[in-house]
């Protein structure tokens, strides 16, 4: 919006309101990029592209960073995009999207095509789609557990209560909650409910907030001021935004996955190397890692082994509560059902998982028990069991 080289800034905020709106995200064109959320700046970036007179659109995993709610917004406006005579290709892992939207669906594997469905002769479904992406069929995605009776509490939250230090806006209140030995609990919510706040007031206060509330831990009150401490204390945390804040993207598998705990591998402050690639190496091992070496970039690996070097790198601090935060955000089926057979073996061995996940599907095939979070509080606590998908949003849209 330039007249004569100058920007005309209010037709500039004009424009982007009409483009925010087109894409349901009800935030001020003022705000920094910085200061929005993972599932936010998505919009933002999908809602730049839609600027443009485009008639082909191509949107690189455009839900990954979405609640379903909103994913099925953006759905809707893809199917208005295409009445409108715009061409679109969605690259997507989440496969009932891809079957909802697709008149055609090109599965690759390992750089190559496999195939190409055609949804008016019946091809797209997840199982054909599946058996493609993986080379075999996966009956189940959500790989069982015998599930036993959960040990004593590990952790526990009353009247947990987080302030933003700049806005002073609180971003979690009076949460009450508690984990146990050997069990997943998931949580649930919209974006914006407060989950990730919830999780980096818990991992060492990451964000300094201004903390209400007790925290115990094995049974003792304790403040955890810095992610130092977390760590310390038996707590880990893989973030959501692998990319931008869990790892090293410029640095070689090793480097990411021994980053956590360098104590682990050193002596008198050097690091012994031989020790670091044998950590390395057993990682690569157990997380079924897909690199031709140790030295492979990790911007350089597909999402799903990104997720795993992530994973590794906050199992090397032996924690015993990993909380996962969108553990399976962008990255293929068979990478997600990998990834799940690692959480169930980490839960047999006595760890304990907040998961915290924006799939439904996801939060009821892996969790034991489901906390559901809105507005920035716990709205419910629902045994698995009991759980179905309708409950958590209705909970979650209170």
């Amino acid at each position: 919006m330039q007249n004569g080289g100058v920007v005309d800034w209010n037709k500039t905020i004009v424009a982007a309101k009409k483009m925010l709106k087109k894409v349901k995200l009800d935030v001020n064109p003022d705000t920094l990029i910085k200061d929005l959320g993972v599932g936010k700046r998505q919009l933002v970036e999908i809602a730049k592209a839609l600027s443009k007179d485009v008639k082909l659109l191509i949107l690189d995993e455009p839900t990954a960073a979405l609640n379903e709610d909103d994913s099925e917004n953006l759905l809707e406006l893809l199917k208005e995009l295409k009445n409108q005579g715009i061409t679109c290709i969605m690259i997507s892992h989440k496969l009932k999207e891809v079957i909802s939207i697709a008149d055609k669906a090109t599965v690759l594997r390992d750089g190559q095509t496999i195939c190409t469905l055609d949804a008016s002769k019946g091809e797209v479904s997840e199982s054909i789609i599946i058996k493609n992406m993986v080379g075999r069929e996966i009956d189940d995605i959500y790989p069982k557990r015998d599930k036993k009776v959960a040990g004593e509490k590990i952790l526990e939250l009353f009247n947990w209560s987080a302030y933003d230090p700049q806005s002073g806006r609180q971003v979690v209140k009076d949460v009450n909650l508690h984990v146990k030995k050997g069990e997943i609990v998931g949580i649930s919510g919209l974006m914006g409910s407060g989950r990730t706040e919830l999780a980096l007031s818990i991992f060492g206060n990451a964000k300094s907030y201004k903390l209400q509330g007790d925290l115990v831990l094995d049974g003792k009150s304790t403040m955890l001021k810095h992610p130092s401490e977390a760590i310390k204390a038996g707590i880990a945390y893989v973030t959501e935004d692998r990319k931008g804040d869990g790892l090293f993207l410029i640095q070689d598998i090793k480097n990411n996955i021994s980053s956590a705990n360098l104590h682990g591998i050193s002596s008198n402050g050097v690091i012994n190397e031989n020790e670091e690639i044998k950590i390395a190496d057993q990682y690569k091992k157990s997380l079924t890692i897909k690199a031709p070496s140790l030295e492979q970039l990790v911007g350089n690996l597909s999402g799903g082994n990104q997720q795993k070097v992530s994973l590794g790198k906050w199992l090397f601090v032996s924690p015993k509560l990993l909380i996962l935060d969108e553990p399976t955000r962008g990255i293929d089926v068979g990478a997600k059902f990998e990834i799940y057979t690692v959480m169930n073996r980490l839960i047999d061995e006595g760890m304990s998982i907040i998961m915290i996940s924006s799939e439904l599907g996801e939060v009821l095939g892996m969790s034991d028990r489901v906390y559901v979070m809105a507005q920035s509080e716990i709205k419910g606590e629902l045994l698995v069991e009991e759980a179905s998908q309708e409950k958590i949003m209705q909970l979650a849209t209170q």
